[in-house]
């Protein structure tokens, strides 16, 4: 009997470090991605509000061209922009309609991080469970009863 309970424990641990645990780290990394470009686009959304609501037709910047190195930039006319919608391409808008597309993105950047969110809850759970399942393999205490509840 003691063979077959250390065998249990054993594919218990196995699932949760070699499973669990990298699936919980490449969700949170694809989430944390997620924010990074809700972020970006948030930051864009400003800019060209901004922009509109000053009426700004031209604009002096500088432009980092790499290793924190600027140069001085003139845009004479700043009522239409180009976007990178994905794979290398790129889109002339006009302000409105990048405020729209900017706009579409939020809304599929929202779902995409409800969905991970989900996602990682889920593997947090199972992780809870096999480690209450290991607690029950070894005839440990509960460390926490009410917490064990919660999680279900």
């Amino acid at each position: 009997m003691e063979e077959g309970r250390q065998k249990d424990l054993q594919l218990l641990e196995e699932i949760i470090d070699k499973g669990l645990k990298q699936k919980l780290v490449h969700a949170t990394a694809s989430r944390d991605k997620i924010f990074e470009e809700q972020k970006t686009l948030s930051d864009l959304r400003k800019n060209l509000e901004t922009l509109e609501k000053n009426g700004v037709n031209s604009l002096k910047t500088r432009v980092n061209l790499g290793s924190e190195v600027y140069m001085q930039a003139e845009v004479p006319d700043t009522r239409h922009i180009f976007m990178d919608v994905g794979l290398g391409f790129y889109v002339e808008f006009t302000r409105q309609e990048a405020l729209d597309y900017i706009a579409q993105r939020e809304e599929r950047t929202q779902k995409q991080l409800e969905e991970y969110t989900g996602v990682i809850t889920q593997i947090k759970g199972r992780i809870k469970l096999a480690h209450y399942q290991i607690q029950q393999i070894l005839n440990l205490p509960e460390e926490n009863p009410s917490s064990r509840q919660r999680a279900f």
